[in-house]
């Protein structure tokens, strides 16, 4: 029946049927997505039933679109049937293809030049498009603020602490350690287009270009998030020597759009870093215990990985002696350590 409604609207925009209409994997969104083609053309169909949600990734990508970045067009769209149709960008994320050219290559050059393309779009979300975006179409948070934040960090505690954790927690300890990380973040100007999702899965690679997909969580935010979420995106696993290039590159293509005082900046990105690693245990644990996706307890070890580095790292962590102890205690945890989940 759903894809009857792709169907229906394809024929109506396109005066033919497709030929085929092929699902898609949609990771953690409650979405469905489906390629829809024939021999004249390919598009990808979207069924959601959260019209915020649609409303904001429908007027986002007119946005970007409008703006010259590399974000699907929206061919069509149907609100009260939750329906749209949008540009096909090809068949790899991000993701996939780095996993095949590590397979041959390890992590190359060839990796590092499609990561500097990334990432040297990502400022033009942030600034040069983020300062005219409507953010009245976000939907969940207006922006990366104390709620947040905070919901965030009780997505880790309840979602992940207290489904893996083995040890006993002061609660009320811990909330005022994650009360003094939210004000340290909060320190930071906040008043550029937070991405949210910032991560390999959310670029697809075609004919040697990225493109951008899944923004329509973004909300008002601090710079320092989106490039955290991308370099220390768990499964992506990107060598440390390579983040600290790359993050170099960022910076570099950053000033060229905005002064920044780097100084500052490297001050708060580690702990930005710290609330993404958190965040991203919270969704590891709910789409695994709720929504039943266990592959995505796979990421667990490479982001306990993450943590190992964290911990090296200048961050207020290191001054908050319970949430640094729940840190080396997950990293010490040979069972998280050890979770294989075929993907």
């Amino acid at each position: 029946m759903q894809e009857l409604i792709l169907e229906k609207l394809f024929r109506q925009t396109y005066s033919e049927s497709p030929d085929a209409i092929q699902p898609l994997k949609g990771d953690g969104s409650e979405r469905r997505i489906y390629r829809l083609s024939n021999r004249h053309r390919s598009v990808i169909g979207v069924l959601g039933d959260n019209r915020g949600e649609n409303e904001a990734f429908i007027a986002f990508s007119h946005h970007f679109h409008k703006n010259g970045l590399p974000v699907p067009a929206i061919y069509v769209a149907d609100l009260d049937q939750g329906a749209y149709l949008e540009e096909d960008l090809g068949y790899e994320t991000l993701f996939e293809w780095m996993h095949r050219i590590r397979q041959t290559e390890g992590f190359s050059d060839t990796i590092v030049e499609m990561y500097r393309q990334v990432l040297a779009w990502l400022p033009h979300f942030q600034i040069t498009a983020g300062q005219s975006l409507d953010y009245s179409y976000c939907y969940q948070h207006a922006s990366f603020a104390w709620d947040s934040m905070r919901w965030d960090l009780k997505y880790f505690r309840h979602r992940f602490l207290d489904v893996f954790y083995k040890r006993p927690i002061d609660r009320n300890a811990l909330e005022k350690e994650m009360d003094r990380l939210v004000h340290h973040l909060l320190e930071e100007r906040a008043d550029y287009f937070l991405y949210r999702d910032f991560q390999s899965r959310n670029v697809m690679v075609r004919n040697g270009k990225t493109f951008f997909i899944d923004y329509q969580s973004g909300r008002r935010g601090a710079l320092q998030y989106d490039v955290a979420s991308l370099l220390y995106d768990a499964k992506a696993n990107i060598p440390e020597p390579f983040r600290e290039r790359l993050l170099h590159a960022y910076l570099t293509g950053l000033q060229e759009i905005l002064p920044v005082n780097t100084e500052r900046f490297m001050h708060y990105f580690y702990s930005f870093v710290a609330i993404r690693i958190m965040q991203a245990f919270g969704a590891y644990g709910y789409l695994a215990a709720v929504k039943g996706k266990r592959n995505f307890l796979a990421s667990v070890p490479y982001a306990i990985a993450n943590l190992e580095i964290l911990l090296q790292k200048p961050t207020l962590v290191r001054e908050l002696p319970l949430l640094r102890q729940i840190f080396i205690d997950l990293i010490e945890d040979q069972d998280l350590r050890q979770l294989k989940i075929e993907v």
